[in-house]
């Protein structure tokens, strides 16, 4: 498992490349390749080298660093954590948009929100538990409760049905909580969807209505923790084209606590660029991208 408390994994040989070419020397690039894998997992391979130093070549220069090296030692030195925060949200990308990837949203509302909530009927509870770790900028988990409101309409009210969405990025998490996305990002959506829970603001852009708004618990997460902190298991996970920034052994630890934390026959979706190979012992295929965990212990 990687963990925060887990050594940093060896450093792979990196071509010689000039510093006046790159801006970083290869022993800054270990060094801080190094450390982002070790606090997020994210697996910065030699071709990401020119990615790193496109990202953050401004901001080193914007707050006076003569070079890498004296940067890595501030992000090392800074107890408040607003230096990692602002390295990780200059390295992930995300990109998303509303219905992306549609047929997952097609085969949750067909398929797995009438097996989990008739499943969940027979409960003193009607407690529906659906996480979206690394939710990004808002777009899917958004999407995920209306098409839960939708199914379960006038019966909404009896269930607790809100919805967990995770992230690393705060500034992805900010525009989450907000909830304003451009006219052209809810194309994909249905139009029904888009009626109802989305208001223009005349600016080119909509609003999501604060009835959604309050049913969506955003957090900041870091999937690298060792163990996650949550009371009860999720019937349904969402962590799509996550895994893809991840090395296999980080891949392996993170499906390990997915299903530590899901109940017998929940679902997990990821990416349809990532698979979860078929060594794993936790989940069982059921569609592309689409897994069910399996039901033993």
């Amino acid at each position: 498992m990687q963990s925060a408390q887990r050594a940093v994994k060896p450093a792979q040989s990196l071509p010689d490349m000039p510093v006046s070419a790159m801006g970083i020397s290869n022993r800054e690039f270990r060094l801080i390749r190094d450390l982002v894998y070790k606090r997020f997992g994210i697996n910065l391979t030699p071709e990401k080298r020119a990615l790193l130093v496109g990202r953050l070549g401004k901001l080193l220069r914007k707050q006076g660093f003569r070079s890498f090296q004296e940067y890595y030692k501030y992000l090392l030195s800074d107890t408040s954590g607003r230096a990692l925060d602002s390295l990780v949200n200059r390295i992930s990308t995300n990109f998303t948009f509303f219905y992306r990837e549609s047929d997952h949203f097609e085969f949750f509302n067909t398929v797995v929100l009438p097996e989990m909530t008739k499943m969940i009927s027979g409960e003193n509870h009607r407690d529906l538990r659906v996480w979206c770790a690394g939710c990004s900028t808002g777009q899917e988990p958004y999407t995920l409760q209306m098409l839960i409101r939708e199914y379960l309409g006038k019966n909404y009210a009896m269930w607790e049905a809100g919805l967990l969405a995770t992230d690393i990025s705060a500034k992805a998490l900010e525009t989450a909580v907000r909830g304003v996305y451009p006219d052209e990002g809810l194309e994909k959506l249905p139009r029904p969807l888009k009626r109802k829970y989305f208001r223009k603001k005349g600016d080119g852009t909509c609003d999501v209505v604060d009835e959604l708004k309050r049913e969506i618990t955003f957090r900041r997460f870091n999937l690298m923790n060792e163990r996650f902190p949550f009371r009860k298991p999720f019937h349904v996970i969402f962590c799509r084209n996550v895994m893809i920034y991840f090395d296999q052994p980080t891949r392996d630890g993170l499906i390990r606590r997915f299903y530590e934390n899901m109940v017998p026959g929940g679902y997990l979706f990821i990416g349809h660029s990532e698979t979860l190979g078929r060594k794993q012992a936790f989940f069982e295929y059921v569609k592309p991208a689409v897994y069910r965990r399996k039901w033993g212990r």
